[in-house]
């Protein structure tokens, strides 16, 4: 990055960082399962629009407390939005280098939510935007829904936005950098030799069926990674519900699997997470490492990349590249 560039006359430039939220305490899971479930961008709990919020009001109360038992275990809540918080801070300080930016959040099924981060924004009379997902691998059930959210509530507030989104980076050589630095320490930990395995989120296979480029995605990650590593693992699924047919194999089935063929260290990487959440503190920390132990196995992750200082820059080469697309620098 060229930290000589002459900074932009032409006002802030604002970027959203998209993201899922979290309930952040524990009174909060029910509300936030309705809203997710209430998505019918993502799930059609009915033919019937008007019925999607009291299907959805009715799981959300049923699955609370099971969710409500996982989040206690990981401190009572999620940390998502402190992270993406800390992120934000860090971007913008990267990015003042090069121009005049404000770096803030939307929280899909939380908050802040689209309406009340651009609300602030347009207040502030900040209306170029640059929506950057913090999915690497594009989803229409998740970056999908994000900026198609932001989209539709930009066009019901009083400001002139214009909306720049970055809606994958599968392959940025700073995010590759850093997922490769995390299997190597994780490796190098190891006594023996270990087995790679990528966990990343599942999704239903009508999804991919009906043209969903998630698993195109998910493998130019794998296959940047593995250039860089020279080390072969295995692609699966966590983190899956419901009846319909889901992307396979599932991360229990896998652990399953490889303790069948003797494998006894694993090290895991969640690829499509990129900041710590219930997936990670929960699923692969917990539930996962105690299955891998009961199978004799040993069960490390590598850590989530939050605030790692590469894989800020890569965010920060994500946006000046989209700025300099719309000759906003």
């Amino acid at each position: 990055m060229n930290v000589n560039m002459q900074k932009s006359a032409e006002g802030k430039i604002g970027v959203v960082l998209l993201n899922l939220g979290g309930p952040e305490r524990l009174q909060d899971v029910e509300p936030f399962l309705f809203n997710l479930f209430s998505d019918r961008q993502i799930i059609h709990l009915s033919p019937f629009p008007f019925l999607q919020k009291p299907i959805a009001r009715f799981i959300a109360k049923r699955r609370a407390p099971n969710s409500c038992k996982a989040y206690r275990l990981i401190g009572g809540g999620s940390p998502l939005r402190k992270i993406t918080a800390q992120q934000g801070k860090i971007l913008e300080s990267l990015l003042s280098q090069l121009g005049s930016f404000k770096v803030d959040l939307a929280m899909r099924y939380w908050h802040p939510d689209a309406r009340e981060t651009l609300e602030k924004l347009g207040k502030q009379g900040i209306t170029r935007i640059v929506a950057l997902t913090l999915y690497p691998h594009y989803s229409k059930a998740t970056t999908g829904s994000s900026v198609t959210d932001l989209a539709e509530v930009a066009s019901q507030l009083p400001y002139p936005f214009e909306i720049a989104a970055i809606e994958s980076w599968p392959d940025q050589p700073d995010y590759i950098e850093a997922l490769v630095h995390g299997v190597r320490r994780e490796f190098g930990r190891c006594s023996g030799t270990p087995t790679l395995v990528y966990s990343a989120h599942s999704l239903p296979m009508k999804f991919i069926e009906e043209g969903d480029p998630y698993l195109n995605d998910l493998t130019r990650t794998i296959i940047a990674v593995e250039d860089q590593l020279g080390v072969r693992g295995k692609l699966c699924f966590q983190s899956r519900s419901g009846p319909v047919k889901w992307l396979s194999p599932s991360t229990p089935d896998t652990l399953v699997e490889l303790a069948g063929q003797g494998v006894k260290d694993v090290v895991v990487m969640p690829i499509s997470f990129v900041s710590d959440h219930v997936e990670t503190l929960y699923e692969l920390d917990i539930q996962y490492a105690e299955l891998a132990k009961e199978l004799g196995m040993r069960l490390v992750r590598t850590r989530s990349l939050n605030d790692e200082p590469r894989f800020i820059k890569g965010l920060a080469k994500l946006v000046i590249e989209a700025c300099r697309g719309k000759n906003w620098l």
